[in-house]
């Protein structure tokens, strides 16, 4: 198993793969919590927030290991899903961004 392998078992392995679902409105954001750090994904789309995606695709790869992650941790059924109020949107956005 080569390390962006062991890496994409460890975060699901780890649940770190979130789907955070706001109610009634049924909007989705799906994150991917790291050391340190926390990253959006929108995996219908094939985006990551993270640097590595971006400067991979700069040099043609498709994607990270972040974006994998989510993939196959839907394919599994290996996702967290915390549920929040629509109230909440607005500051768990905020909160995503400045993280960024």
């Amino acid at each position: 198993m080569n390390k962006e392998s062991e890496r994409i078992q460890s975060i699901i392995s780890e649940k770190r793969v979130k789907l955070h679902f706001f109610e009634p409105s049924q909007r989705k954001i799906w994150t991917v919590v790291g050391l340190g750090d926390e990253h959006w994904i929108d995996p219908d789309g094939g985006y990551c927030s993270c640097p590595g995606f971006y400067f991979g695709k700069l040099n043609g790869k498709p994607t990270c290991y972040h974006l994998e992650s989510v993939c196959l941790a839907r394919k599994d059924d290996q996702v967290e899903t915390i549920i929040f109020s629509d109230d909440e949107f607005s500051d768990f956005l905020s909160g995503l961004i400045s993280d960024l």
